[in-house]
């Protein structure tokens, strides 16, 4: 392991700072913020959420992967950023769903999780892109009447839904964090549109393990009080052995709808499309007209709000 050790955090380190890597399954885009001697450390791009990946669990996948390929498809969401920075490594492949031991050295740094930096735009290009063919499927659909909808219409309607969402949270985050520097205590900032405030919570996170295992020591509480099973090492070992979940979960089965693919070609031939429309009717009558009726409408709603 200590090789594969080594090659994982050398290809961490030579990623761009604009690359993003994304989850097999759950297509989570995160980014690798550094590494250390014992971690990696990523943090996703929709919640901004920091996580450590530990070299401890690295070697239990690796050492799994000698004995044959893992499907990525039914791996837990904890193991998922593990596996995509394993396919970084020049030891290991991603191909058709699998992942496994490569002998080939010339595959280090070309997962298929890894998205180049010139293939990514920055997220307010993004959510913009996105915006707009979300406002174009609405004016072409009633939204307001899904069982009317085709269930091609319905999944779109449903795809753009999501990537606006994700797109406008993760621009939302990078907003906050400068309206915070120009907000005092107890200050409010007035736009057009809105109103904000600072506003403050706390959020708690144990100490490290020594710390708190003497605070109890003190005060005479047994370690076994707090000490529990820890879900992200229990669902790498699901994920490498013959343990089942339900022989150490209990589950609620809950029923959703997950977005598996997005179409980026047909997005871009769609805003081409769209560019082209814009430029024609670029300070004519109709666009005046639209902006119009939409002033109109935002008056009706405000004042019968």
């Amino acid at each position: 392991m200590g090789d594969v050790w080594h090659h994982l955090r050398e290809e961490c380190d030579r990623l761009d700072q604009r690359a993003e890597l994304i989850t097999p399954v759950s297509e989570r885009p995160f980014s690798v913020v550094t590494t250390f001697d014992d971690r990696i450390v990523i943090r996703y791009r929709d919640s901004g959420e920091e996580r450590s990946l530990r070299r401890e669990q690295f070697v239990v996948l690796a050492d799994r992967l000698t004995e044959g390929s893992i499907p990525l498809e039914n791996v837990p969401p904890g193991v998922e950023p593990y596996m995509t920075i394993l396919s970084l490594s020049p030891e290991h492949a991603s191909k058709n769903g699998m992942l496994s031991r490569s002998p080939d050295t010339a595959v280090g740094g070309e997962s298929s999780y890894l998205i180049p930096p010139e293939e990514t735009r920055t997220r307010a290009e993004r959510v913009h892109d996105d915006a707009v063919l979300f406002a174009d499927l609405l004016d072409r659909l009633d939204a307001n009447d899904p069982a009317s909808l085709d269930t091609e219409e319905l999944t779109d309607l449903y795809v753009l839904l999501s990537d606006v969402q994700r797109g406008a949270d993760r621009v939302r985050k990078t907003v906050k964090d400068h309206l915070l520097d120009r907000l005092g205590a107890d200050q409010q900032l007035h736009g057009r549109f809105g109103t904000v405030r600072r506003t403050t919570r706390e959020r708690r996170r144990p100490k490290n393990d020594e710390t708190v295992l003497d605070a109890l020591d003190e005060h005479g509480i047994p370690h076994e009080w707090v000490l529990g099973v820890d879900s992200d090492k229990l669902d790498v070992v699901l994920a490498v052995t013959e343990l089942t979940e339900s022989e150490v979960y209990n589950a609620d089965e809950q029923v959703y709808v997950q977005k598996t693919g997005v179409d980026e070609s047909a997005k871009f031939t769609r805003l081409r499309g769209l560019a082209a429309r814009l430029d024609e009717i670029e300070g004519g009558e109709d666009l005046h007209e639209d902006l119009t009726d939409l002033e109109r409408r935002l008056e009706k709603a405000l004042s019968t709000g």
